[in-house]
């Protein structure tokens, strides 16, 4: 993976944490509207977010299709009552999780990063989905990991500033 990416994605994670950190207990269980997530829940679901792309990123170096199951993104954060969790335990767990994701990043062999599969649904899975007939890489689907990770932590960063 290009040093710039990895760059970014460790610059995204320790900037983040510092933001999160500033937020206290009692904000990041604020809801701004009944139908959205808090920050608490809002970061539990960048948590799960992790956890399914740890899974995609590992079995992508191990097969020869990006074939992944779906998860359902407002059951897996009301499961887990993230509002009841800690906040600081929640950052350090999405940190150390991100930190973990971005040694795979770093590495993972270049051959497979590039290696475009035609056998995928990301058309379905990903933030930023692609046609069905596009082969796609691994890279693919890291990069699209990160931009989703951003786009969230811009919304949370945004909202709290409102």
């Amino acid at each position: 993976m290009e040093e710039d990416f990895l760059n970014d994605f460790k610059q995204t994670i320790e900037s983040a944490e510092k933001k999160l950190l500033a937020i206290p207990e009692a904000q990041s269980e604020m809801r701004l509207a009944p139908e959205k997530w808090s920050a608490k829940e809002l970061l539990g679901h960048l948590i799960d977010s992790a956890a399914n792309n740890h899974h995609r990123f590992v079995l992508a170096q191990l097969s020869d299709d990006l074939v992944f199951p779906r998860y359902e993104q407002d059951k897996w954060v009301a499961a887990q009552k993230y509002q009841q969790e800690s906040w600081p335990l929640l950052i350090q767990l999405w940190k150390a999780y991100n930190l973990h994701l971005l040694h795979i990043m770093a590495t993972a062999p270049d051959e497979i990063l590039r290696k475009r599969r035609s056998n995928h649904n990301l058309y379905e899975i990903a933030w930023r989905p692609v046609e069905k007939r596009v082969p796609i890489s691994l890279k693919y689907l890291m990069r699209d990991y990160l931009y989703h990770l951003q786009h969230h932590l811009n919304q949370m960063f945004s909202e709290k500033a409102a």
